[in-house]
């Protein structure tokens, strides 16, 4: 069997390792083995905290919209059992967007809401 000389794919294995990074502290962006390492680190927590955020806002939507709610004189159960009651199919994105930027339109929805479960 013929022999192989990786050199040439090694040193650019090697190269495209480290420009990945590049940026990162101690020898994580110099050394071969620690980048390796950084990297399979940075990649998993990267993996991770794309659901995470995705968890995160749902949070920080839900709060939104109960805070809105309260002021209008229910809680966020109350808000979103009795939306769906009327048939106002809103996701709690945009639900949220509205209670931050049209306080009015949100006590129209609430005002909504509480007709449909007092019905």
């Amino acid at each position: 069997m013929t022999r192989v000389k990786r050199s040439l794919h090694a040193k650019k294995k090697r190269r495209a390792t480290l420009e990945l990074t590049k940026g990162f502290r101690g020898e994580a962006n110099s050394n071969y083995k620690r980048a390796k390492e950084a990297l399979m680190k940075a990649d998993a927590y990267a993996y991770r905290d794309r659901r995470n955020r995705k968890r995160d806002f749902r949070r920080l939507w839900i709060t939104r919209i109960n805070a809105a709610s309260r002021e209008c004189g229910m809680s966020y159960s109350q808000l979103i059992h009795g939306l769906a009651l009327a048939g106002i199919t809103l996701d709690r994105k945009v639900l949220s967007d509205i209670a931050v930027r049209d306080p009015e339109t949100f006590r129209r929805f609430a005002d909504a809401a509480r007709e449909a479960s007092a019905a």
